[in-house]
């Protein structure tokens, strides 16, 4: 079945004799996109998902979130999920995190609400960081990209700089633990958690990535630039693209958060998920994914 989250008549058809649903819709990861869209899908299909929960009595709901909903550019390392507040949606200038906030928040507030036959709603949310492995199709495209238009000839920041992926297989894994740890036979213990997801260690951006400069036969950073003189140029990018897009629409080629995302350290703990959840990441190849 193919539809739009923001149409309620589709969700409710395609959940009929549902009882869990896995809510990763989004928009607007990569790149500048229209804020109303951005709301429509991340905030609006989130609230047409928790009363389609309600309607249909579907008591299990896992939504993938983002690092981004506590990330905005201010340094974290292992972080967790009882000490690291959400970051305030008043300074998060892109539209995808503040929303991703709004949608996490929507659906751990849901929570413990009546469904229509009597039951209640079972909800948890996974906080992966950058996604990586077969047919991911938005962060490691997007840097190739700018690797081929020779962006990242530019070495900028503290080169030590770390950072959590989590591989698709891993995730997947997660998501399937969380369905049962909202069961009866799991005692719910997931019911109203927020849980951190990666590849179970922390990386140097600059290192992790040199397999891809490899594969698609570019030599690593060398050329070293300030991170301000970045900051500006993406900001300038990300203005041009407000002030151009009636007449000329384009992806920025890099957006400030973007430049955070790789010069900002941010490690986030896994315990909560190995406790609770049972989560045992396996050890992936960066270098084998982009084969």
């Amino acid at each position: 079945l193919q539809g739009d989250v923001r149409d309620y008549d589709a969700v409710f058809k395609a959940c009929e004799g549902v009882d869990c649903i896995f809510h990763v819709a989004a928009c607007g990861m990569s790149g500048l996109e229209q804020a109303n869209q951005i709301e429509s899908i991340n905030v609006g299909g989130t609230k047409i998902i928790i009363d389609v929960c309600k309607q249909r009595n579907i008591p299990r709901l896992i939504y993938t979130s983002t690092v981004n909903v506590v990330f905005g550019g201010n340094p974290i390392e292992e972080g967790d999920e009882e000490t690291v507040p959400y970051f305030p949606l008043e300074k998060q200038f892109n539209h995808y995190s503040r929303t991703k906030a709004i949608a996490d928040q929507m659906v751990l507030a849901a929570n413990g609400t009546l469904l229509k036959g009597g039951d209640k709603l079972h909800t948890c949310v996974l906080r992966p960081p950058g996604i990586y492995g077969p047919e991911e199709p938005r962060h490691l495209p997007r840097v190739a990209v700018n690797i081929q238009r020779r962006l990242f000839n530019f070495k900028f920041g503290n080169h030590k700089v770390q950072m959590n992926w989590v591989h698709i297989g891993n995730l997947v894994q997660a998501h399937l633990l969380a369905a049962e740890a909202l069961t009866s036979e799991k005692s719910y213990v997931a019911s109203g958690q927020a849980y951190y997801i990666h590849d179970g260690e922390n990386v140097i951006f600059s290192e992790w990535i040199v397999p891809l400069f490899e594969k698609l036969g570019y030599r690593k950073p060398w050329i070293h630039i300030p991170v301000l003189l970045v900051h500006i140029a993406a900001a300038v990018m990300e203005y041009l693209h407000l002030i151009l897009k009636p007449v000329f629409s384009f992806t920025p080629f890099l957006t400030r958060n973007e430049v955070w995302n790789v010069t900002v350290t941010h490690t986030f703990r896994i315990d909560k998920a190995r406790n609770q959840l049972g989560y045992k990441p396996k050890k992936f190849s960066f270098a084998d994914s982009v084969d």
